[in-house]
């Protein structure tokens, strides 16, 4: 068996899984209309909220259970550096996007800034949940690499597959809000699967640095979980929630909810 080749292949699954996902927004229609944009806000906000509980939050009380450190105090640490982060980089976005303007009005007068501005968060959010998804494949692959034995790579793979379907609704939980704020099919897509891009990076970067990395990953769980859970309740639920088709957007929440809960509990 080639270690190295199913190594590299390994590494580059979960990105395959987010690109697939968000290549679903070619499927869309030119113009989408209100009730499937709140519909989709909620699904984003849905897919997101489960990520954060079975993806990063539980895997990262799990990680220190068998040490001497409270199991929720790295995870608390990490979710309350993530909401600081978040609500730092939107302070930062929105000075950058309304520049010399008075930016405070700005952000309650202007729906394209406020919606510019959603998207950026929610990219962003994402993309810092990717981070330790990836690093969590890492110390897997890190694990078989040492061991040289065919079942822990075997295992590896496994695993980068379960990540890469779940990472699909997280691809369209990109794109297709992305589109239906007018952002062409293409440069939805392309947003969509560069926020994957992420993964294999830190994925090769926790192999070259895994006993390192391992020591802080329940933190960087956390931290992502508290990036997304930030936006999901600063953008996505209020937009979803605001003006007509209020329950199309609620059906949306549970439905990317329920998706994501099944994929992480049933692909472990």
């Amino acid at each position: 068996m080639n270690y190295e080749y199913i190594t590299i292949i390994g590494i580059l699954i979960p990105f395959f899984g987010t690109t697939l996902g968000s290549g679903v927004v070619f499927l869309c229609k030119n113009k989408i209309n209100i009730g499937f944009q709140k519909m989709f806000l909620g699904f984003a906000a849905g897919v997101m909220i489960a990520a954060s509980i079975w993806s990063l939050i539980i895997p990262s009380i799990e990680m220190v259970e068998s040490t001497n450190i409270l199991p929720w105090l790295p995870v608390t640490i990490g979710i309350i550096l993530g909401v600081i982060f978040l609500l730092i980089m939107d302070d930062i976005m929105i000075k950058i996007t309304c520049k010399n303007k008075s930016y405070e009005d700005e952000k309650e007068k202007n729906t394209t800034i406020k919606k510019s501005q959603k998207n950026r968060l929610l990219n962003l959010a994402i993309v810092l949940h990717n981070i330790p998804e990836g690093m969590a494949t890492g110390v897997v692959f890190a694990s078989a690499i040492n061991t040289q034995n065919e079942i822990a790579f075997l295992s590896a793979i496994s695993i980068a597959i379960g990540i890469a379907i779940q990472n699909i609704p997280e691809g369209m939980a990109i794109s297709l809000p992305l589109r239906t704020e007018g952002i062409s099919r293409f440069k939805s897509f392309i947003y969509g699967a560069l926020s994957g891009i992420v993964e294999p990076i830190a994925c090769v970067l926790t192999i070259m640095m895994s006993r390192i990395i391992g020591n802080i990953l329940p933190v960087l769980l956390g931290f992502a979980a508290g990036s997304m859970l930030y936006v999901v309740v600063k953008e996505l639920i209020p937009e979803s929630q605001e003006g007509k088709y209020s329950d199309k957007g609620l059906f949306g929440v549970i439905f990317g909810f329920l998706i994501m809960m099944i994929l992480d509990i049933s692909l472990g």
